[in-house]
């Protein structure tokens, strides 16, 4: 399953050089991912009272071409691996033209006071799921 988030590029995110910074796509990536979560029926909330949060473990990210201020993004967020503890999420940002401006990679571990814990199997939601695996 893949869901798709969409925004516009603010004035506060564009740097010097009159483009994105490349920091501040983490923060779209992030945004997008909890977009995804709330799409597919997953209780975050729920998740974080019963005591786990998920911690981004790793991040790759290729940088293809620069967004501007006021260009309409979209994210595209989809699971693609998903283990009793942690899972990777693939992002693609692209522009309203198709273009994309980064792809990334993001892996997750689920953590209980401080230590990787298995995620409760109520919390494992079909979208969470790969789609080879679904």
């Amino acid at each position: 399953m893949t869901c798709t988030t969409s925004f516009t590029v603010r004035p506060y995110e564009c740097d010097s050089y009159r483009h994105v910074n490349n920091a501040v796509y983490l923060n779209y990536l992030e945004y997008a991912r909890m977009d995804f979560l709330r799409q597919i029926g997953f209780r975050y909330n729920a998740l974080v009272d019963a005591g786990f949060y998920l911690y981004v473990t790793h991040v790759d990210i290729y940088y293809k071409a620069s967004a501007v201020l006021d260009d309409l993004l979209h994210i595209d967020t989809t699971s693609v691996k998903l283990g009793s503890v942690s899972g990777t999420m693939h992002q693609i940002i692209r522009k309203e033209d198709g273009t994309v401006c980064a792809e990334a990679d993001v892996t997750w571990a689920s953590v209980k006071d401080g230590r990787p814990s298995r995620i409760p199997a109520e919390f494992i939601v079909p979208g969470l799921k790969p789609e080879a695996a679904a």
